[in-house]
C-alpha cells in the first residue's frame, strides 16, 4: 500500500501550490472579464476571428466538457464555424491551471510549448474550417452576454474565490483525483523502460497513444501526472505531447457534438487537424528538442521517498481541503421553491458535467420569452422551467446547445 500511495502524494504534493495558483486565476478570468469580451471578437469568417478565438481560448481552464456548451454559445452568440473549431481545439489543450501544473511536473520547456502549439492547431483548424466549409449558416446575435456578472470589486472577487476554488474544483476536480490514481498504477505496474521497444518506431508509438487519447475524457490538468508516468516508464517526450495534446481536445462527447452542430466536414477538419498537428508537433520534438530539457525536468520523487518542502506540504493539505469540500455530494435545487411556480415544466437533460454546461443551459433557457424561473440540478440532470412557455421550444433550445432534452413529468 505505501509503495502505491508514495507517488500519489508526492505527485500531489508537487501540482498543489501551481494548481491553487492557476485556480485563482481561472476564478479572475471568470468573474472580472466580460463574456462579451469573448463573442465581440469571434464573428467574420477571417482569419482575425480565427486567431482571436485561440488567442482567447489558451488561458481559459476550460475542460472537453466544458468548452463544448461554451462554444456552442459563442457560436449562438454570433462566433463563426471557423473561430468556433479554433476555441474547440485551443481551449481544451492548456489553460492557466494547467501551464502552471506542467512547468511543476514537465518542466517550463514543455510548459511553453503546450500553449504555443495549442494556440496554432486551433489557428490552422479554424483556418481549415473556414476555407474547406462554405455552408452559410451563422449564429444568433444576443446582446445578454454580461448579465450575469456582478457589479462592484468585492462582489466579483467573491464571485472570482468561489468560481475557482468551489464550482472549477467540482468541474475537474473528479477527473484530477482520477489522473492521479492512473499516474500512480502506471508508476507501480508498467515495467520501467516499458515504452523503450517502441523506440525505434516513433511514429508507432505516437498512434498507440491517439488511439488510447482520442475516444477517452481527461481535462488538461488530469492528463499531466499520467503522461508525467508513461515518460517515466519510458515514453518518448513527443508521444507525450500527442497525449497531452489528443486526449484533453478529442472524446466522444465533444466528437458526437460538434458532428451535430457544426456538421460533418468540419468535425472531420477538427479530428484531421487534431491527429495531424500533435504527431507533427511530436516528433519535432523527439527530434529537435535535448531530453534534458524535457525528460531531465521530471520530478524524482514518483521513484523514491524523498523529503518534501514545508510550503509544498501545506499548500497540498489547502488543496485537499477544498477539493474535499467541492467534491461533497450537492443534491438540491437553489432558491428552487422561490422561483418556480404552479405552471412549472420538467426536462431530463442528459451531457450536463460541470458548471459550464449548466450556465449555459440556464442563460439559453432565460433568453425565451415567457419563462419566469429556470432552475437546474446538476447531479440529477433535472431542469424546472416555470412561466407561460412552450416546452417544445425549451427542448429545441436545450438540443440546438448539443445537449439531449426530453420533457418529463413533476
Amino acid at each position: 500500500m505505501e509503495k502505491y500511495l508514495l507517488p500519489f502524494i508526492n505527485l500531489t504534493l508537487e501540482m498543489a501550490p501551481y494548481l491553487l495558483l492557476g485556480f485563482f486565476f481561472a476564478g479572475l478570468l471568470h468573474g472580472f472579464v466580460p463574456r462579451r469580451f469573448y463573442t465581440r471578437y469571434l464573428s467574420g469568417r477571417n482569419l482575425r476571428s480565427v486567431v482571436n478565438a485561440a488567442l482567447i481560448g489558451v488561458p481559459l481552464p476550460l475542460c472537453s466538457c466544458g468548452v463544448i456548451p461554451t462554444a456552442m454559445s459563442l457560436r449562438r452568440n454570433g462566433a463563426s464555424k471557423g473561430s468556433t473549431v479554433s476555441f474547440l481545439i485551443s481551449t481544451p489543450q492548456t489553460g492557466v491551471d494547467s501551464i502552471l501544473a506542467t512547468g511543476a511536473l514537465m518542466g517550463w520547456t514543455m510548459a511553453v510549448i503546450r500553449p504555443l502549439v495549442a494556440f496554432f492547431t486551433g489557428i490552422l483548424g479554424g483556418a481549415l474550417v473556414n476555407t474547406f466549409d462554405r455552408s452559410t449558416a451563422s449564429g444568433e446575435s444576443h446582446d445578454d452576454a454580461d448579465a450575469e456578472l456582478p457589479h462592484g470589486f468585492w462582489a466579483r472577487l467573491r464571485l472570482s474565490l468561489h468560481y475557482g476554488f468551489v464550482d472549477m474544483m467540482q468541474d475537474i476536480g473528479k477527473w484530477l483525483v482520477i489522473g492521479l490514481l492512473i499516474a500512480g498504477l502506471i508508476t507501480i505496474l508498467v515495467p520501467d523502460n516499458f515504452f523503450d521497444a517502441l523506440g525505434h518506431y516513433p511514429l508507432l508509438n505516437m498512434l498507440v497513444v491517439l488511439a488510447i487519447a482520442l475516444p477517452m475524457y481527461v481535462c488538461a490538468t488530469g492528463s499531466i501526472p499520467i503522461a508525467v508516468a508513461l515518460m517515466m516508464k519510458g515514453l518518448s517526450p513527443g508521444a507525450a505531447l500527442v497525449f497531452l495534446m489528443a486526449g484533453p481536445a478529442t472524446n466522444m462527447a465533444a466528437i458526437l457534438v460538434i458532428n451535430k452542430v457544426l456538421e460533418r466536414r468540419a468535425l472531420l477538419i477538427y479530428l484531421a487537424t487534431i491527429v495531424g498537428c500533435s504527431i507533427a508537433f511530436g516528433l519535432a520534438i523527439d527530434a529537435f528538442i535535448p531530453e534534458w530539457l524535457t525528460k531531465g525536468a521530471l520530478p524524482t520523487c514518483c521513484h523514491e521517498e524523498m523529503a518534501i518542502p514545508l510550503w509544498k506540504t501545506l499548500t497540498g493539505i489547502i488543496f485537499v481541503i477544498l477539493l474535499v469540500n467541492a467534491l461533497l455530494p450537492r443534491h438540491h435545487l437553489h432558491h428552487h421553491n422561490e422561483e418556480i411556480s404552479m405552471s412549472t415544466y420538467h426536462f431530463s437533460v442528459k451531457g450536463m458535467s460541470c458548471h459550464h454546461c449548466q450556465a449555459n443551459v440556464e442563460k439559453a433557457v432565460r433568453t425565451i420569452q415567457g419563462v419566469e424561473g429556470c432552475q437546474i440540478d446538476l447531479a440529477t440532470g433535472d431542469v424546472a422551467v416555470s412561466g407561460d412557455v412552450d416546452p417544445a421550444t425549451i427542448t429545441s433550445t436545450i438540443n440546438a446547445l448539443g445537449y439531449t432534452c426530453t420533457p418529463t413529468h413533476p
